[in-house]
């Protein structure tokens, strides 16, 4: 009895001691949900990056692929997750998107979720049809001004985040253009090189074959700071609509409540991975670019996008489907 005794006193002593499962975090595989199919692009930047934390943490980082409903039946069985470090999830642009649209979701993006920090950056790149009479952005904003509502644009879906995206560049450079939705980057692109279709917002590998083919022509892309992967191409913002940017950007994500050392122990280890040359050149084939941010900045990062997409759907009467 006594042995029983000292040995229930000594596990509650240890339940006291603070940080005392961070201690000796991991013990055990982490699993990283993406919550989308396998082979897509967050699929294999988040397999890029959980073999490359993998080392550090001395266990490995297992992909668990969890689709549907884009993207939030993923996100809400990890917001539902133990809070113990073992459970995390690839969040993406499409993560605020889903917030921004919808008043109402299974968890709450900012209460149900600690954020770790972002794993990567990839600029949309703004492509039309080679029979378009434009060369670069102010030629295709003077010409949807001089035909407005008769140029269209494809996405990859209503509430998609190239779908806000284009709304946004539209309504920043004061045009009134029209949205052909599909259901995914391949037929709005087919249909963009049939000519359906004036313009598509899309990443960058899954257009550039057909940019060099001559079958599309690109114009600009829309992030902050020109493309390490096209330095030649402007930017939207220095090309006539000053202040835009959109990209495509991927980062991790912990069930709230999380102790905060197992915590700073993946942002530590996600910054360590973000800085191998290996995972560099794996990123490249996927149009992306390492983009590390700390905890707190990642947190920012996230709410400012929200509020960023909330009010783009709200002027532009987008409503999720």
């Amino acid at each position: 009895m006594s042995n029983l005794r000292s040995l229930c006193l000594a596990l509650c002593a240890l339940a006291l001691v603070p940080g005392a499962g961070a201690q000796t975090y991991p013990a055990k595989p982490v699993r990283l949900v993406v919550p989308y199919p396998p082979g897509g692009s967050n699929d294999v930047l988040s397999r890029i990056t959980a073999q490359a934390m993998t080392p550090g943490l001395g266990q490995p980082v297992v992909i668990d692929n969890r689709g549907g409903a884009g993207g939030m039946i993923g996100a809400d069985h990890v917001a539902k997750s133990a809070p113990d470090g073992y459970t995390l999830v690839n969040v993406q642009a499409s993560f605020t998107a889903n917030a921004a649209l919808r008043a109402k979701l299974a968890y709450d993006p900012l209460g149900d979720f600690a954020y770790i920090g972002m794993m990567a950056r990839g600029p949309l790149l703004a492509v039309v049809h080679p029979s378009l009479p434009v060369k670069n952005v102010k030629d295709l904003i003077a010409l949807a001004r001089a035909r407005p509502g008769q140029i269209n644009y494809g996405s990859t879906g209503t509430g998609g985040h190239n779908h806000m995206a284009t709304e946004l560049f539209a309504r920043m450079a004061a045009i009134r253009i029209v949205h052909i939705p599909y259901k995914g980057v391949a037929p709005a692109l087919t249909d963009l090189m049939g000519g359906h279709t004036q313009m598509v917002m899309t990443s960058l590998p899954s257009a550039m074959n057909q940019v060099k083919a001559g079958r599309l022509k690109a114009i600009a892309v829309g992030s902050e700071k020109r493309s390490s992967f096209m330095p030649e191409m402007p930017t939207i913002s220095e090309s006539g609509v000053p202040g835009y940017f959109a990209e495509f950007w991927w980062g991790i994500a912990a069930p709230a409540k999380t102790p905060a050392p197992i915590l700073d122990r993946l942002a530590s280890e996600l910054g360590k991975a973000l800085q191998s040359s290996e995972l560099k050149q794996k990123f490249a084939t996927e149009g992306a670019e390492p983009s590390p941010l700390t905890r707190e900045q990642f947190t920012r990062f996230i709410a400012n996008e929200i509020t960023r997409w909330r009010k783009v759907a709200r002027d532009a009467n987008i409503r999720a489907e």
